[in-house]
C-alpha cells in the first residue's frame, strides 16, 4: 500500500546545533524514502518541517513568525493534499508540546527530540485521519542509527557518538529537552564510520553536547580518546568534533593533536566567561586558571592549532570587573573565532531566577566591545597563513562568486580561489586541493589552486 506521502512535496527549516542539522538529514532521509519530494520554498511545499532550538529567545521568535506566515499561504496547484501539513519538532517541540497548539492552531504535527523515527507515522496520521497529532517522549531508548539519511555533501558526514548532557550548567535549557547524558558503544561508532569511509566520506564530525565525557555513563570514565582512536584506523582523511567541555578535556585527547594525523588541528572549547565569578554562577565547574592551563597544554601538543570558543555577555550579575576578565581572556587566547551572544534568560533553568539589573544598553555596549577585541584576534590569527600552503576541502562555488570555490583549511578557517581553467566546480567538490594564501582576512583566507 502506497504511503500518503507519496508525490508530496517537502520544505525543512532547521535552527540551532550540528545535532539539528544531523536531525534534519535524517528526516530528509525517512519522507525521500515515502515518496516525497524535497522542494526549496515553503511555496512550493506539501509539507514543512521545522527542526527548532530553543537555547536562545530568538530561536523562539523566529519560529513562531515563520509557522504563522505559512497560515495563508495557498498550496501549489497540483498538492495532493486538502491543506498543507506544518511539523514543529526539535528542542522547543519537546519542551512545548501540546502548548503549541494553542499559540499556532493551524500547526498539524509535534514530535520531540526523542522521537524523531516516529514522524513519518505522524505525518501520514495528520495526512489520512486529519486533526492535530502530538507525540513527546520522556526519554530516548537508543540513537535512531538506522534511520535513512540524506547527507548535506556526500564526502561529509556528522556521527553522534553521545546523546545528552549532564552538565546542568545554569543558563542552559539542553539538558531539561535533549535529556541525560547517553553514549554509544565504540563498536557501533567504529561500524558506522567504516561504512561512511566506504561511501566515500573525507570528513567525519563527531557529535555530542559534550564529546569529551563520552562513556563515563557505559564505561565509568570518560574513553574519548579511544572514539579517536577507532574511528581514525577506518582511514578517514579528516575528523572534527563538537562540542569540547573544558572540564572534560583530558591530557590523554590533548595529546592526539599531536600524533594523530587524521585529526584536524582545530579545537572549539567554549570558555562562556572569563570571570570565575561567573564560570561559579554559570556552574561550569572550571576556573579561568584551568582553562588557561589547557590551551597552553593543546597548544604545546600541537602548536598551530586554531582555537574557537562561545562567550556569553550579561550573564546575571555580570559586572565591569568580571566582563574585563572575559574580555582580557579573548585577548589572552587569541581565538581563530568566537561565537558571542547576550544572555538570554531560559525558563525553568536556575539562571533564570538570578537577579539583574544591569541596564540593557550597558550589556550590549559590553558586547560590541567583545566582538570588536573577536575580530581583531581573528585577523591577527589568520595572518600566520599568508604565504603557506593549505590543503582545502572544496564545499562548492562561492555564492558571492561562482567563479570562486570555498572550502575549509585543516584549521576550519573558510578558504576562496578561483576555479581553475578547464575544471568545474563538479569536479573539484570533495577533493582536497591545495591553495597558495596571498591574502588573510579577519574570516577568510584566499589565494590560488597549484
Amino acid at each position: 500500500m502506497p504511503s500518503p506521502l507519496n508525490n508530496t512535496t517537502f520544505c525543512l527549516h532547521t535552527f540551532g546545533c550540528q545535532m539539528n542539522k544531523h536531525d534534519s538529514e535524517r528526516v530528509e532521509g525517512m519522507l525521500e524514502a515515502l515518496g516525497s519530494l524535497p522542494v526549496a520554498t515553503v511555496e512550493e511545499a506539501d509539507i514543512v518541517v521545522f527542526l527548532t532550538c530553543c537555547v536562545r529567545e530568538a530561536a523562539d521568535t523566529r519560529l513562531y513568525g515563520q509557522v504563522s506566515s505559512l497560515k495563508n499561504l495557498p498550496l501549489r496547484a497540483d498538492s495532493p493534499l486538502g491543506e498543507r501539513v506544518v511539523a514543529v519538532g526539535g528542542c522547543i517541540g519537546q519542551r512545548d508540546g501540546e502548548k503549541l497548539l494553542e499559540t499556532m492552531p493551524h500547526l498539524s504535527v509535534v514530535f520531540g527530540t526523542h522521537n524523531l523515527a516516529s514522524l513519518p507515522g505522524l505525518l501520514s496520521a495528520a495526512v489520512e485521519e486529519g486533526g492535530r497529532q502530538v507525540e513527546v517522549l520522556e526519554s530516548s531508548e537508543g540513537f535512531n542509527d538506522q534511520l535513512p539519511t540524506v547527507r548535506e555533501h556526500s564526502w561529509a558526514a556528522w556521527l553522534p557518538i553521545t546523546i545528552g548532557c549532564n552538565n546542568f550548567c545554569t543558563y542552559c535549557i539542553v539538558p531539561y529537552v535533549r535529556g541525560r547524558e547517553k553514549s554509544r558503544p565504540i563498536e557501533d561508532i567504529r561500524k558506522e564510520a567504516q561504512g561512511l569511509v566506504g561511501q566515500g566520506v573525507k570528513e567525519i564530525t563527531l557529535l555530542g553536547q559534550n564529546v569529551n565525557s563520552y562513556g563515563r555513563d557505559l564505561y565509568g570514565s570518560p574513553r574519548f580518546g579511544e572514539v579517536l582512536d577507532a574511528v581514525a584506523e577506518t582511514g578517514i582523511e579528516r575528523i572534527r568534533f563538537a562540542t569540547s567541555h573544558p572540564k572534560d578535556l583530558t591530557d590523554e585527547v590533548i595529546a592526539r593533536f599531536g600524533t594523530m594525523k587524521p585529526l584536524m588541528p582545530y579545537l572549539h572549547l567554549p570558555a562562556q566567561s572569563g570571570s570565575n565569578r561567573i564560570l561559579k554562577a554559570m556552574n561550569r565547574r572550571y576556573t579561568r586558571e584551568h582553562y588557561l592551563d589547557l590551551v597552553r597544554k593543546v597548544r604545546e601538543s600541537c602548536p598551530d592549532i586554531a582555537l574557537s570558543t562561545d562567550i556569553i555577555v550579561g550573564f546575571p550579575g555580570e559586572t565591569e570587573e568580571d566582563f574585563a576578565d572575559t574580555l582580557a581572556l579573548v585577548k589572552e587566547v587569541g581565538y581563530h573565532q568566537a561565537f558571542t551572544f547576550i544572555y538570554s534568560k531560559r525558563e525553568g533553568t536556575p539562571a533564570a531566577e538570578m537577579p539583574d539589573d544591569t541596564p540593557r544598553e550597558v550589556i550590549q555596549e559590553r558586547f560590541d566591545r567583545l566582538v570588536e577585541a573577536v575580530q581583531d584576534g581573528a585577523f591577527a590569527a589568520n595572518q600566520v597563513y599568508r604565504g603557506t600552503v593549505q590543503p582545502v576541502l572544496v564545499e562548492g562555488a562561492s555564492k558571492r562568486d561562482e567563479h570562486l570555490l570555498v572550502g575549509k583549511s585543516p584549521h576550519n578557517v573558510t578558504v576562496h580561489a578561483p576555479i581553475p581553467e578547464g575544471l568545474s566546480i563538479a569536479q573539484l567538490e570533495g577533493t582536497i586541493v591545495p591553495v597558495r594564501i596571498d591574502n588573510a582576512r579577519t574570516w577568510y583566507l584566499s589565494g590560488e589552486v597549484l
